[in-house]
């Protein structure tokens, strides 16, 4: 991974400006905790010599330099922004933007750090760490974009395959509710169909007691035309007589 160069809070101290005792001290013996490593500490120190002289610059440059070496991004740009209100001077400004652009990039934050080292640039072209860090920044902005560029054609890919499934399944429901209907209309046809022949062959059939009537009265006049037929029998035939 490439080499991100900053600007610690010692370089400050060799400006040579001169501060109260107290103050000074505090400074001191911040950036020499600074040096050591010793982060937190430091940044005791720091924010101390701020309480006694809150327009102090070094003090609020020296702190976002604190901040950043804890992964604090946030508050250290926080103080680096706070030390641009202290200070008319363009290479000091130039080197705050060069530290914002920095805890930017530590956040992943290219776009954003991009234009911090952009405006270190502005206050001082020929700064090379700056340039170095700006291109840096760049290449990585760039792969940014094409991965959120991926995944989106990935994500267009899968809500489109999801639509099509979800036209597919809706198609398919359609259909089986068609079939569905279908075969309750002809079931409900066949129904119909059954009903209207058993209503046919009921129409059709006879009761047992009609069956019976019909029978009693074909007895009944089998009976009266056995009479009639005895009755016939029995009669003397009448003769003519002879001359």
């Amino acid at each position: 991974m490439k080499r991100i160069i900053i600007y610690c809070a010692v370089i400050l101290l060799l400006q040579g400006v001169a501060y109260g005792q107290s103050v000074r001290n505090l400074i001191n013996e911040g950036a020499e905790l600074y040096k050591d490593g010793k982060y937190s500490e430091a940044e005791v120190n720091f924010k101390k010599s701020l309480d006694k002289k809150n327009d102090l610059f070094e003090g609020h440059f020296n702190l976002g330099d604190a901040y950043y070496k804890q992964g604090r991004y946030d508050e250290a740009i926080q103080s680096f922004k706070n030390a641009l209100s202290f200070t008319d001077d363009n290479f000091l400004k130039a080197k705050i933007f060069h530290n914002i652009g920095n805890s930017l990039l530590k956040q992943e934050k290219y776009k954003e750090s991009v234009e911090a080292y952009k405006n270190a640039l502005k206050l001082n072209p020929d700064d090379l760490e700056t340039k170095y860090n700006l291109s840096y920044a760049l290449n990585k902005m760039k792969q940014q974009q094409n991965q959120n560029q991926n995944q989106n054609q990935n994500q267009n890919k899968d809500q489109n395959k999801d639509k099509n499934n979800n036209q597919n399944k809706k198609e398919n429901r359609n259909n089986d509710q068609d079939n569905k209907d279908n075969q309750n209309d002809n079931k409900n046809k066949n129904d119909k169909q059954n009903q209207q022949r058993q209503q046919q062959q009921q129409k059709n059939q006879i009761s047992k007691e009609e069956a019976q009537r019909i029978l009693d009265a074909l007895k009944d006049n089998e009976k009266e035309l056995q009479k009639k037929l005895r009755k016939m029998q029995g009669k003397p035939v009448k003769t003519e007589k002879d001359w």
